[in-house]
């Protein structure tokens, strides 16, 4: 294989994105109708069913995947980057410091309960961290960050991966209803989803269809918890690189570790969008147009992660996995509730 061949399979060129990003584009578009329809389930959940519906049963070839893939990772952080237009600075600043205590409480517990409960069901323990950093901080965005520093088998990473889209998914489908019945408000609820779903995109998905108000502040509280993946990053690094000094008598064997690989750039992009709207350079007339161009990105990225989901691969993940997840999310689901509860939030 020539090198052209080999940079065109690892950079792949818009048109071999073309056909995944029009098929993600056209279930969003009908999300986005729908949602306008049925405004209590709401365009991104609708999308994200939609993608796995078309994906399981009409299975997509492979020539939609570049453009799948694209569309679940960029275009999901285009929108976030969207949505930072339409918050000020110092809504950014205030969300994030409120939000700390309750985030930091919540990665603690997500961590102890990954390493008792992985321990009972005799999970090993690179799959322990795997499913606990994931469910601690972004999901598949922070296993994909620890896992060229830890090292895990593929089958380990895929098992991971697959539990948190599991749980992704429930709480997309899930947290509304429950918030609604809970009689949470909207900055309550907002925080509950921030600091207790993994993905980013899950956590707008659940945000948005509670509420505006609840998506905004869900969105920052889930980007001020994203960044706490480079100091994890770090510790783990650091860890590997000691353990496998003392065993092998050298400490050359993380030189692929690099913080700019793990940063979430969208992130400072999201925050130079705040400043040009903090700044009073977005026309208030045009604020609405930019908040429905985000809200269809996302709901693109949502239905492009629905065409990424195998529900087969998934089933045959084992019952292990699956079983720490569950009991991880759901620790870090209540601990976040009890925490709000406990300093007056909800």
């Amino acid at each position: 294989m020539s090198t052209s061949s080999i940079a065109t399979l690892v950079h792949p060129t818009l048109r071999m994105r073309a056909p995944g990003l029009l098929l993600a584009l056209a279930i969003g578009l009908l999300a986005l109708l729908l949602g306008r329809w049925l405004p209590l389930i709401g365009g991104p959940v609708i999308g994200i069913v939609l993608g796995i519906v078309v994906r399981n049963l009409l299975s997509p070839g492979e020539r939609y995947t570049p453009g799948i893939a694209f569309a679940g990772k960029k275009v999901l952080q285009w929108s976030i980057i969207a949505l930072g237009f339409g918050l000020s600075l110092g809504q950014v600043a205030k969300t994030g410091f409120e939000s700390l205590s309750v985030t930091l409480v919540t990665m603690t517990v997500a961590f102890l309960a990954a390493w008792l409960l992985g321990r009972w069901l005799g999970v090993h323990d690179k799959l322990k961290i795997l499913i606990g950093v994931g469910t601690a901080i972004c999901g598949g965005s922070a296993i994909a960050a620890i896992t060229p520093i830890i090292r895990p088998d593929d089958h380990d990473t895929a098992f991971a991966i697959s539990t948190i889209f599991l749980f992704n998914l429930v709480a997309v489908l899930l947290f509304p209803l429950l918030g609604h019945l809970m009689h949470l408000s909207d900055l309550g609820f907002g925080l509950w989803a921030g600091t207790a779903i993994n993905d980013t995109s899950s956590v707008v998905a659940a945000g948005y269809s509670f509420s505006k108000t609840a998506g905004d502040y869900a969105t920052i509280v889930k980007l001020t918890r994203a960044t706490l993946i480079i100091p994890v990053c770090l510790v783990l690094a650091f860890a590997v690189a000691a353990r496998e000094k003392r065993r092998h008598a050298q400490a050359g064997t993380v030189g692929h570790f690099s913080l700019a690989s793990i940063f979430p750039w969208f992130i400072l992009w999201f925050l130079v969008a705040s400043a040009i709207r903090t700044a009073g350079l977005i026309p208030t007339a045009i604020q609405p147009a930019i908040h429905m161009l985000a809200e269809f990105l996302i709901i693109v990225a949502l239905t492009a992660i629905g065409l990424s989901a195998n529900l087969r691969k998934m089933a045959a993940s084992g019952a292990r996995p699956i079983l720490l997840g569950l009991g991880v999310w759901i620790a870090v689901a209540v601990s976040s509730l009890l925490v709000q509860l406990v300093i007056g939030q909800l």
